[in-house]
């Protein structure tokens, strides 16, 4: 449920709009360019717009609103992120890796613009993520921008958990391990959104650290509840197929602690979430609507 007297709903359909046109905005001085493909630019637009909760661009800009500062600011931030996360959409889906065929409903980018323009089409979003990110923040900040979110996404973050998620292991790990796995699969660039929404709106040494924990909490939770769905959820529903964990014998965390252990570690964290907003007003509210709807869809 939202929190009270809060329109998330709203919040996040005028947000997602302004996302989307500043996405469209950024292909368009791509397109401009003389010097990228347009076979190259279609597979990147065909990923990149394809629908999509835009869920981390989302957080950027709540955790800037957190802050006290203006949603708009941060918009080329959470656009970065987004195209950052795009990239890691398509590679996931390679044949080298998960392997499916249709993502959002709709067949994947190496399906519909064949294998090697996917791979390139993911090379063009990560590397153009932060030269639009150098663009669209504050000079002041710009540096540590680049630096977090370079480590978020890299071998030590979001890369290395995908890494160790593909290594072949015939031991099942403990749930420590699959916890430790998915805080850098998917909660590192969950902390970088806010970590960026809290350098545009100007956080403190201790806002900064309240949203680093709420970042790293809401993130592990969402990689679990992902796991759920895709346990028992519907693929016609999410829009790719559900299953394919345990047929590729993926150690997540329903598989490691089962159904009923995973949902209540999903809602322990959101409540950890929802409490590390403590030290801010009134204005975390998009932030602590957005860890209660994920906290609704177990």
């Amino acid at each position: 449920m939202p929190a009270p007297g809060f329109d998330l709903d709203g919040y996040r359909k005028r947000w997602q709009t302004e996302i989307d046109a500043s996405l469209e905005q950024m292909l368009a001085h791509l397109a401009a360019d003389r010097g990228c493909p347009s076979a190259l630019l279609a597979a990147m637009r065909y990923s990149l717009l394809s629908g999509g909760k835009r869920l981390r661009p989302l957080i950027v800009l709540a955790a800037t609103r957190a802050c006290g500062g203006q949603e708009q600011a941060a918009l080329g931030a959470g656009c970065a992120l987004e195209m950052i996360h795009a990239y890691s959409l398509i590679h996931d889906d390679l044949p080298a890796m998960d392997d499916d065929d249709f993502r959002r409903g709709q067949p994947t980018c190496h399906r519909a613009h064949g294998e090697a323009m996917a791979i390139l089409a993911g090379d063009g979003l990560l590397t153009h993520a932060f030269e639009l990110l150098s663009h669209s923040v504050p000079e002041a900040v710009a540096a540590r921008a680049l630096s977090l979110l370079a480590r978020a996404a890299g071998p030590a973050g979001m890369v290395g958990g995908q890494a160790d998620d593909v290594a072949e292991n015939q031991q099942m790990p403990s749930l420590a391990e699959v916890e430790f796995n998915h805080q850098r699969k998917t909660a590192a660039l969950f902390a970088a959104a806010v970590a960026l929404g809290g350098l545009i709106g100007g956080a403190g040494r201790d806002q900064a650290a309240a949203l680093d924990d709420y970042g790293q909490a809401f993130g592990l939770a969402y990689q679990i509840t992902d796991d759920l769905l895709a346990y028992q959820g519907d693929a016609e529903t999410l829009g790719r197929p559900t299953g394919s964990d345990e047929i590729q014998d993926r150690k997540t965390h329903p598989r490691v602690a089962g159904l009923a252990r995973s949902r209540q570690r999903t809602l322990s964290l959101v409540e950890d979430a929802i409490l590390a907003l403590r030290p801010f007003s009134e204005k975390a509210d998009a932030l602590i609507a957005l860890a209660k709807l994920l906290a609704s869809r177990v």
